[in-house]
């Protein structure tokens, strides 16, 4: 009993802390509805002449209320395997806080645009999946980040011709945003695993293995952030197309890990008291019908019925190991790292 009523304070704290950070999220992410935008570039000069500081000049278009309006931007290409090895690298953007005021955008001096990575017939689809990854995150843990799917109008410029793309995309909040919703800061030290809080990151962990990602490091932050949050190192997980979940055809497998396919689970967690994995656990299993509705939810927005069919398998099978208490002593329990 006295258990339950603890459980039940601790659900009215974090409940009221959510709804109260929630509210400082900027209207851009406000929206579920996917946004529109066109931008025109050419990659070859977005791979070629930008870098860390160096960005070139667009102008972007974006519909709100049926209107479309402009908002000059600054893009660069971002990544390090995406931007050598796809057609449409993703984007990092910048936007003056004086050309944001009053739009849509305001309060977003720097964002992500993830984009398909090929010219593919499923490449719209692992956006979808991508993005799903993110979304399922938001109900795991309060520590994520915010995005905005988008159907975006590319307007590629080859040379003295224009090529016209169609796209499925989305857009990340910066990891500033994130650290100031809860008062806190981005931490950029190392900082081994184990002195980071134990909740945190055990949920980081179990996401990355629900997902079926390796492409990852708390440590070294690759593909992932670390806040400091009233005195605790938090880890804030992104880039997850690595993922088993999106089974991108051009993701690499981890062979040194044992695995022969990216949809082959390894857990990368760090080794914690049986009750912490076990709280965590009870804290995924409640809220399978949630993360169930938010994958069931975006069927339609798939291209493939297969490639959803897929996904909606892949993250099923995430359960049947949860649920079975010889499966998740085999897979995660007597799996965990201990250096």
């Amino acid at each position: 009993m006295k258990k339950q009523v603890v459980f039940a304070a601790l659900f009215l704290v974090s409940s009221g802390l959510f709804a109260q950070n929630e509210a400082m999220v900027t209207k851009l992410f406000q929206e579920a509805s996917p946004l529109e935008i066109q931008l025109s570039y050419s990659n070859k000069e977005l791979r070629r002449d930008t870098n860390d500081s160096t960005y070139i000049d667009v102008e972007m278009k974006y519909k709100e209320a049926g209107e479309w309006k402009l908002l000059p931007v600054r893009l660069r290409a971002r990544g390090n395997f995406r931007r050598a090895k796809c057609y449409f690298p993703p984007v990092k953007m910048k936007i003056k806080k004086s050309l944001s005021k009053g739009t849509l955008f305001e309060g977003n001096k720097k964002l992500k645009l993830v984009l398909p990575c090929m010219l593919e017939s499923n490449n719209n689809d692992n956006i979808e999946q991508e993005l799903l990854a993110y979304k399922l995150y938001e109900k795991i843990s309060p520590y994520h980040f915010k995005t905005r799917k988008v159907k975006i109008t590319m307007l590629e410029q080859k040379g003295k011709k224009i090529k016209e793309h169609s796209l499925d995309g989305f857009l990340i909040e910066d990891d500033n945003l994130v650290a100031d919703r809860f008062e806190g800061k981005v931490f950029e030290r190392y900082i081994h695993p184990l002195a980071m809080d134990a909740d945190s990151s055990v949920k980081n962990a179990f996401f990355q293995f629900m997902i079926g990602n390796t492409d990852f490091s708390v440590a070294y932050q690759h593909n992932g952030k670390l806040l400091y949050i009233d005195k605790k190192i938090i880890p804030l997980p992104y880039d997850f197309d690595m993922a088993g979940l999106v089974d991108a055809s051009y993701a690499t497998v981890n062979t040194s890990l044992g695995i022969n396919s990216v949809k082959d689970r390894v857990y990368r967690g760090f080794k914690r008291e049986d009750d912490v994995l076990e709280s965590v656990r009870d804290h995924f299993l409640s809220l399978k019908p949630e993360l169930t509705a938010i994958v069931q939810g975006i069927k339609g927005d798939f291209d493939n019925e297969k490639e959803y069919a897929s996904t909606e398998e892949f993250f099923n099978s995430f359960y049947s190991v949860l649920e079975d208490d010889k499966a998740f002593k085999k897979k995660i329990s007597d799996g965990v790292r201990t250096k």
